[in-house]
């Protein structure tokens, strides 16, 4: 999952900007820092969309000019299951129920600083009635 980000030349360095997450700006003082900041911040603000259980809207195809910032793959996997989750509207105990475990765990799962085996992310998805594929690009 990447996200298109426009690196902006300001005094003394760039100021990077997202468009399908407005909440995520920062700025660095060369490029390399920018784009390291970027995806700091694009995390930063996703967790926002967590916390307050809004469905994290997904990158949409980049424009010419915009930079491509990767999300981590367990951080992608959870933007998909929270997605979902809104989606069909599946609570954190109703899915701790499918997966016949208890609602710690899910939160646990629905929280991207919380590491995660992908595989139970993958389980969590299966019980939403999805899929979760990775593909290589």
């Amino acid at each position: 999952m990447k996200y298109a980000a426009t690196l902006t030349a300001d005094a003394g360095g760039y100021v990077v900007t997202f468009r399908d997450i407005p909440e995520a700006m920062t700025q660095g003082d060369d490029h390399a820092e920018a784009m390291f900041m970027a995806r700091e911040i694009l995390c930063e603000a996703i967790r926002v969309y967590f916390d307050e259980k809004r469905p994290v809207p997904l990158p949409s195809p980049p424009r010419k000019g915009e930079r491509l910032v990767d999300l981590p793959i367990s951080v992608a996997a959870k933007v998909l299951l929270l997605n979902e989750m809104l989606t069909q509207a599946v609570t954190t105990s109703e899915l701790a129920r499918r997966l016949d475990t208890n609602r710690q765990e899910v939160n646990r799962l629905i929280n991207p600083a919380h590491a995660t085996k992908i595989d139970r992310i993958e389980e969590a998805m299966k019980a939403l009635g999805r899929q979760l594929d990775v593909v290589a690009a």
